[in-house]
């Protein structure tokens, strides 16, 4: 009688890979973004398969919220009271079997083979059983029984769509400072939190002067808003000569705007004197470095934690004569370098809510009580950024989150502590000027909910980018 195969030569190297990512960031706080390439290069898999281990890890991350709620009513069972490694193999088998097209028999009898891969024989009846009752119903009959479940219109969307309720009612309360009507509001939130759960096409960025997107060899389609960027329609980007030379880089369209804010909110004058305060991990450093070189301005990054700062010198190393790389408490500098650069960028350190679609897990990480300590720091940091600009300087601020407290907070804050020492810039119409370059036309959406002109908005469900916020301010003239 032949021998059984083990589980591991059964289960496709696909699933497998997933659950190992899935449970290392659970157990350890890994980022799926950084570990499942890694996984997918040992184990050699084609493009077929790692498209399967990268829908199938990114999928499970971004709606276990979602699937938990299924897998405890299909189990009679709150899912804290079940093995967390098994509800990991149950979470994998339920985006399957609700979110993707994969034949019943595939997902269900693999899920139990990895069950019994990475627990108990005990487990592999109770992973079969639960899925098995999922299987009993048509996945819109789960989706009405999970909501029915919720008590309230906002636990109901989290419930809907796989975010934590705290979130729902932060997004709930940034489009309503943002101008949406109370009559659009449950609508425009519905409309944020699916673009929410769609993984983003690929940006990529053309550094000014040091490649042209037009001639690149890679299907691409230009960006609405950056002259500089384009999403990549077709092929690996990582073939393209341009981004193996670092003169062409992954980037959201939104970062980049948020970059060309700073670089074009004014003509550069030669021997302007930049900083990017919080550079890690080094995109927007790029951008602003390569911006700088073409007009004879001189940026310096800095970035004080030393891992990120070796990202950044990464990123710089395409920009001829790279800028200096600092390791500083950025909230020290404005003391140490009083009245000492031109433009600042503060891309400062924040809840992330404005990039949920491109780190699936992100969304669990975070809690309410992140927010306090980060809107401290931010104001800190622009604290900082003043003290070090020269009078005349332009700051912009910008932060990948929608929260009131870190964006119209942040500006109410800066402007009520400096008084006439500082000014709004019109925001809105230096974004308008970047995007004009592309001929862009306007519509009523395309204000990006820009609540006053010295701020803007973007949004993944409008703009099609990460939720960027972006404040442009001026320090005053010494003899105004």
């Amino acid at each position: 009688m032949n021998a059984r195969p083990a589980s591991s030569q059964i289960v496709q190297p696909a699933r497998r890979i997933a659950l190992e990512v899935i449970t290392a960031v659970r157990e350890d706080d890994a980022y799926a973004n950084l570990l499942l390439p890694t996984k997918i290069a040992r184990a050699r898999l084609q493009t077929n398969d790692a498209a399967l281990a990268t829908e199938l890890t990114y999928g499970t991350l971004r709606m276990r919220g979602y699937y938990d709620r299924v897998i405890s009513l299909a189990a009679a069972r709150p899912v804290e009271k079940i093995d967390p490694v098994v509800l990991d193999v149950l979470e994998l088998a339920a985006h399957q079997l609700l979110g993707m097209r994969v034949a019943t028999h595939a997902a269900v009898n693999e899920s139990v083979e990895l069950a019994r891969l990475v627990s108990s024989r005990s487990a592999t009846g109770f992973v079969n059983g639960v899925l098995r009752t999922i299987t009993r119903s048509e996945p819109d009959e789960w989706r009405d029984r999970v909501i029915a479940e919720a008590k309230d219109a906002d636990s109901r969307l989290a419930a809907e769509y796989s975010h934590p309720t705290w979130i729902i009612r932060a997004f709930r309360r940034s489009l309503a400072a943002a101008g949406v009507s109370p009559d659009a509001l449950d609508d425009e939130l519905r409309d944020l939190l699916e673009a929410d759960n769609v993984p983003p096409r690929l940006g990529l960025v053309a550094l000014p002067g040091l490649a042209d997107r037009s001639q690149l060899t890679i299907a691409g389609r230009p960006t609405r808003r950056s002259p500089v960027g384009f999403s990549a329609t077709g092929g690996d980007p990582s073939d393209i000569d341009e981004v193996k030379a670092g003169t062409v880089r992954v980037q959201d369209e939104g970062s980049q705007i948020a970059a060309l804010a700073l670089s074009r909110a004014a003509t550069i004058a030669p021997g302007e004197k930049w900083l990017d305060l919080c550079a890690g991990p080094g995109g927007k450093s790029a951008l602003l470095a390569a911006e700088a070189r073409l007009g004879g301005a001189v940026l310096t990054a800095n970035e004080p934690v030393p891992a990120r700062a070796q990202l950044v010198r990464n990123a710089l190393e395409a920009v001829p004569d790279p800028p200096e790389v600092w390791q500083l408490d950025g909230t020290t500098i404005g003391d140490a370098q009083p009245g000492s650069f031109d433009r600042i960028l503060v891309d400062a350190p924040c809840t992330g809510l404005g990039a949920l679609r491109r780190r699936p897990e992100a969304r669990w990480r975070k809690s309410p009580r992140d927010v306090a300590d980060l809107v401290q720091l931010q104001e800190r940091l622009i604290d900082s950024a003043i003290e070090a600009l020269r009078p005349g300087g332009i700051l912009a601020y910008v932060t990948c989150s929608p929260h009131v407290a870190e964006t119209r907070g942040q500006v109410a804050g800066a402007l009520s502590r400096w008084g006439d020492r500082i000014s709004a810039l019109d925001t809105r119409s230096v974004v308008e000027r970047i995007s004009s370059d592309e001929g862009d036309e306007h519509d009523e959406q395309g204000q990006h909910h820009a609540i006053e002109p010295s701020q803007v908005q973007l949004w993944p469900h409008i703009d099609a980018t990460d939720a960027m916020f972006i404040a442009l301010f001026r320090k005053a003239d010494e003899h105004r």
